[in-house]
């Protein structure tokens, strides 16, 4: 064999005979490569004559490579696999140069939890940017199955069939009446003054999707049926509460504050609390682009290391 500068290798046939030798004939090769026949074989002769050895047995019947052909047919699959690895390096490195985490969440959303998720994940990609939208469960839910999303935060009852829902926390839900209501201070309230007082809803738990915790708080004791307030945003059903238009169902953490400083009274009503449970929705794992694979895995390490949380 005559010894060849590094130069003097042509890598396109040294990739048509890879091919070749990968679908172990020409016409296989030809074909995954969308070339001619000819062609095929006139890169294999003109690479046997460069390297002055035979790497194919011609027979029309069976295909064989020789031993200097498999010897090189092996170096030639570990330089082409670790080209392979290297565009994908290169993507991934652009991915997280230019990256983007786009999620939705319900408003008011307060957890420890996510908060120490957003900052683990910046500490870990710190050229990734963060672009947040607020909505209802019902919407995000929806806009994840139409692809026009591909992660969420969201309260639901149950994890999804057709999406994959990883729960997150429980979070805690009360009743509450505003300052001028008549039932505000009052420590215990029958369940049969609160069934006939109008309430404040959040849109989608009238539109049977079972999203929110409204919806079960309403099948499980009646309440609500007579709805004075209507929203998807939280902030405004709280106003409405606040203003004295009914009374209304809101997360515990968000109205910490409103409580305190008295524009909000929760209104027990049983000893069961009222709950949902938040979950990160996401779209099938093989759409999600490197930056939000990234962020679903660093949210179950978490649930990895704290299990128990709520």
């Amino acid at each position: 064999m005559n010894a060849l500068q590094h130069a003097d290798l042509n890598w396109n046939l040294l990739r048509v005979f890879y091919m070749i030798g990968k679908e172990q004939g020409i016409t296989k090769a030809a074909n995954r490569l969308g070339l001619s026949q000819p062609s095929v074989s006139n890169a294999l002769q003109k690479l046997e004559t460069q390297l002055d050895c035979q790497l194919v047995y011609r027979d029309s019947r069976s295909f064989e490579l020789t031993v200097h052909g498999d010897k090189i047919f092996q170096e030639c699959r570990d330089i082409f696999h670790s080209a392979e690895r290297i565009s994908i390096l290169v993507r991934d490195a652009e991915e997280e140069e230019r990256g983007r985490v786009s999620y939705q969440i319900i408003s008011d959303l307060v957890s420890p939890m996510l908060d120490e998720l957003l900052r683990l994940y910046h500490h870990r990609n710190p050229s990734v940017t963060f672009q947040s939208e607020v909505s209802n469960s019902q919407a995000i839910v929806r806009s994840i199955q139409q692809g026009r999303a591909s992660l969420g935060f969201c309260l639901l009852a149950t994890p999804l069939v057709n999406l994959p829902s990883i729960r997150l926390f429980r979070e805690e839900f009360r009743v509450f009446c505003g300052a001028e209501h008549p039932l505000f201070g009052q420590e215990t309230v029958s369940l049969r003054d609160l069934q006939r007082e109008p309430f404040i809803s959040f849109a989608c738990a009238t539109e049977g999707m079972g999203l929110e915790p409204m919806s079960v708080l309403r099948e499980g004791t009646r309440i609500g049926n007579r709805i004075n307030g209507l929203s998807t945003n939280i902030e405004e059903i709280r106003r409405m509460i606040v203003a004295g238009l009914g009374i209304g169902i809101l997360p515990l953490t968000s109205a910490r504050d409103d409580i305190r400083r008295k524009d909000l009274w929760p209104l027990k009503i049983a000893d069961e609390p009222i709950g949902a449970d938040v979950y990160l929705v996401h779209a099938p794992f093989e759409k999600l682009t490197p930056s939000e694979r990234k962020f679903v895995e660093t949210a179950q390490e978490l649930l990895a290391l704290y299990p128990d949380i709520d």
